[in-house]
């Protein structure tokens, strides 16, 4: 376990660190989750193995401190990576995220660019949301105020939500629960699609082949984005189909 320090306050981003060749790879979790669990056996499969690999917790979740005075905003959670992956000394990282990771991710890109190499998105948040009150997830989330979250809505959330996600979604602090995800359905401005479609680093976005085509690919595709679809999973394919993920993320970052 490694960390350092990102706010001025001390707040430590945390991360699992496997040792391997540079540039480093960084894995970056979802709303409510944590990368160590969601990414360990992603990297160390064969196909991805033997690579620097930081398994990055975001402020609020998992492993990492839980600050209340954050603001949570998709900006600052990339400011506060771009801290810890520059006190870690891993720029020019290749970045693997998922869902609300990748919409931080593309967010680090823009605003940090000498940090990322490379972006692999999956299934990640491109576009602004309505909040929704009986969807899971960050709509539903942001569909009740901080003060009914905190004061018991976050219970409501964790019965949608299923066993699965809550093993996580319990280890995030409740106000950088419910403070990530109403920006994350607020989206940034520009949209997370609008600075993809004018980033000049390399990215693949997969999704879900049961998804069928993504909304705005062909413009994607045109900026240069590769769009993969992946048989055989949900939202979270390296845990639905993980050797269908890892030949997909490994021909991604195989790309030139």
């Amino acid at each position: 376990m490694r960390n350092a320090v990102v706010t001025p306050e001390g707040d430590r981003i945390r991360w699992v660190e496997l040792a391997g060749e540079e540039p480093a790879r960084v894995y970056v979790h979802g709303l409510g989750a944590t990368s160590p669990a969601y990414f360990a056996a992603s990297a160390t499969h064969p196909l991805l193995a033997g690579r620097r690999s930081l398994l990055v917790d975001l402020l609020g979740h998992g492993h990492s401190d839980r600050p209340e005075g954050f603001s949570y905003t998709l900006e600052a959670h990339a400011d506060a990576l771009a801290a810890a992956l520059t006190e870690a000394g891993a720029e020019g990282a290749e970045l693997i995220a998922h869902s609300m990771g990748g919409a931080v991710a593309i967010v680090l890109a823009h605003r940090h660019p000498r940090l990322v190499s490379r972006l692999v998105l999956i299934d990640a948040n491109l576009d602004p949301q309505q909040p929704v009150p009986v969807m899971p997830g960050s709509s539903g989330i942001a569909s009740c105020t901080e003060e009914e979250f905190l004061a018991g809505g976050w219970a409501e959330v964790r019965d949608r939500v299923g066993a699965h996600w809550w093993a996580t979604m319990r280890l995030a602090g409740r106000t950088a629960l419910y403070r990530t995800a109403v920006h994350l359905v607020a989206g940034t401005t520009p949209t997370m699609r609008e600075l993809l479609l004018d980033s000049k680093i390399p990215c693949t976005y997969l999704l879900p082949e049961a998804d069928g085509p993504l909304p705005g690919a062909a413009a994607l595709e045109a900026s240069g984005v590769a769009v993969v679809s992946v048989p055989v999973c949900g939202h979270n394919i390296m845990l639905d189909n993980p050797e269908g993920f890892a030949s997909a993320a490994a021909a991604a970052l195989a790309r030139d």
